[in-house]
């Protein structure tokens, strides 16, 4: 994904968490390691945005699937270790 791939970028809106988390990941690398072209930079950071918004969403859809099956409540983890 970095740089300018020859390989077709997937839509952000078809990611899956991991797949998006893992490209952000990529992004950042590529970003705070490289002296890039301003519009490759950009374009990048534009990308990585995207990809951000992508995994809060997610994120929030799953939490919205934890509280429906474990009710509004949500407990620690260690509490119910006991």
């Amino acid at each position: 994904m970095p740089k300018t791939s020859s390989r077709k970028e997937k839509n952000v809106e078809e990611l899956t968490y991991e797949e998006a988390l893992a490209e952000l990941e990529e992004i950042v690398l590529v970003l705070e390691g490289e002296q890039s072209q301003l519009e490759d930079a950009i374009r990048l950071f534009e990308r990585g945005q995207a990809l951000a918004k992508r995994c809060g969403a997610l994120l929030e859809a799953a939490e919205l699937r934890v509280k429906q099956v474990a009710g509004d409540t949500l407990v620690d983890f260690e509490e119910n270790a006991e």
